[in-house]
């Protein structure tokens, strides 16, 4: 989840833990992939940078679900360790609180467009995954219609491995590009625990700042994970170095391995006019504990 950047005075982690808000980005140098891979699949539209976002501290993008209508209000898909009001601990999850958090909406080559406005947190936790879900002041349809930016769509499937991927940072207004290597039973760095995360092949040498990004599947165009972390050092589970633990507890250390959480389980938790509903079927996120029965 936390990453020290290379390229920014102090280092985004450090604004993160005097409470600025989190900017783990992934380990390792950049080597940035201006588009898609040379493996990407034929007539599939080439990524680029419409919908995507920056904040203050990390990057994310505007996001709907396969069935979300242009009335809808508007949501913002980042990491959990964006969120302005620090990292949230272990098995806390957060839910309409509201925010006044603010976006630099990009165009497809990277110009900033406009700035939009969060009216709440919708959801965050760094449990079991790393999201923070932030609902928009404006509808789907009033972004398009004013910027002509539409909104990038979640994957409702998991990902896949060897699938071609692209991790688009709003914040550094970069790209990588490289394909899944394959998926971690659980993963855990410092107090945090994540499931079914997503490792890299080692083409994607994300840095600090691109946490929140939408990592894009090239065959199919929508959103299919949400880059988070990486391993700087070497260490076992600290802070900034995750590990993968399997299915038998086997503790594994990859430095300079990257990692994104899946988004395909955000989905079944929208419900109607953007509303995250963690009692809809289907929905597997987790639950505040007051919620939990």
């Amino acid at each position: 989840m936390g990453q020290k950047s290379r390229a920014v005075a102090g280092g985004l982690l450090a604004l993160a833990l005097a409470g600025a808000g989190a900017a783990p980005a992934v380990a390792g140098n950049a080597q940035e992939a201006d588009g898609a891979s040379a493996g990407a699949a034929p007539k599939t539209k080439a990524v680029d940078f419409a919908g995507t976002v920056a904040l203050s501290n990390c990057s994310g993008s505007v996001v709907r679900m396969p069935k979300s209508k242009a009335g809808d209000p508007a949501l913002v898909l980042t990491n959990g360790h964006c969120i302005e009001t620090g990292f949230p601990a272990a098995g806390e999850v957060i839910v309409d609180r509201p925010s006044t958090r603010t976006f630099k909406l990009l165009d497809a080559k990277a110009n900033d467009v406009a700035t939009l406005k969060a009216s709440k947190v919708s959801y965050a936790t760094m449990t079991d995954t790393d999201i923070t879900i932030y609902q928009l002041t404006e509808s789907y349809g009033d972004i398009t219609k004013k910027y002509g930016i539409k909104p990038l769509e979640l994957e409702d499937d998991h990902p896949v491995k060897g699938r071609a991927i692209t991790v688009v940072s709003g914040y550094w207004k970069k790209t990588y590009s490289c394909d899944i290597d394959g998926f971690v039973y659980r993963m855990k760095e410092g107090e945090w625990t994540w499931k079914d995360s997503v490792r890299y092949t080692p083409a994607c040498q994300t840095i600090g700042g691109t946490s929140g990004s939408p990592v894009i599947d090239h065959k199919t165009g929508k959103v299919t994970a949400v880059n988070n972390t990486g391993n700087e050092d070497g260490e076992r589970c600290t802070l900034n170095n995750p590990c993968e633990i399997d299915r038998k507890g086997k503790v594994t250390v990859r430095k300079g391995t990257n990692y994104a959480q899946q988004t395909y389980g955000i989905v079944p938790c929208v419900g109607k006019g953007s509303k995250i509903d963690l009692g809809r079927k289907g929905c597997k996120l987790p639950r505040p504990a007051a919620a939990v029965r």
